[in-house]
């Protein structure tokens, strides 16, 4: 018995997501093989391993900033500060209150400021989470070369001298 006409358009879309569906429920098996660039020669139906963590430096120097505002690093370890909404852990020694008594650098008056500049008496809400600027250092190998100069080196060029990374 042949389906009404009103049902033929109906039992092809049915006809096509179901050859849809069985090609779909194959792939996990048929992907093993492929790769994605992003994620190097993990298939992609697999988990790939997490990276080794490298030590943080600890080792207290300050380091030259390769450009002006660059936010300093963080010369010291700060593995399991307390840096949210309730209590930042850095302020403890870094706060201006605090600095003679610990002998850290306090954070600049810009971390005291509104966005209007407008000095506030405790550290503004736009620079309270230290980490969303201020990073510790790794110790590890670069992963790429560097041929960065800064803008120091490159005042102090003679006109015409070619540049090192080039």
């Amino acid at each position: 018995m042949m389906p009404s006409r009103s049902w033929a358009p109906l039992l092809a879309l049915c006809t096509w997501l179901l050859a849809a569906f069985a090609m779909f429920a194959a792939a996990p098996a048929g992907a093993q093989g492929l790769t994605d660039a992003m994620r190097g020669p993990t298939p992609v139906a697999s988990e790939s391993k997490a990276p080794i963590l490298y030590p943080t430096e600890n080792k207290d120097i300050r380091r030259t900033r390769n450009y002006t505002m660059q936010p300093p690093t963080i010369p010291h370890k700060i593995d399991g500060y307390q840096l949210d909404k309730d209590f930042n852990r850095c302020m403890f020694c870094h706060a201006r209150t605090r600095t003679e008594e610990t002998q850290a650098i306090p954070v600049s008056i810009t971390h005291y400021m509104d966005r209007n500049n407008n000095v506030l008496a405790d550290v503004s809400p736009r620079r309270y989470f230290c980490t969303q600027c201020h990073v510790p250092q790794a110790d590890a190998k670069p992963l790429v070369g560097n041929s960065f100069v800064d803008v120091e080196t490159l005042l102090k060029r003679k006109p015409g001298a070619k540049s090192a990374g080039k």
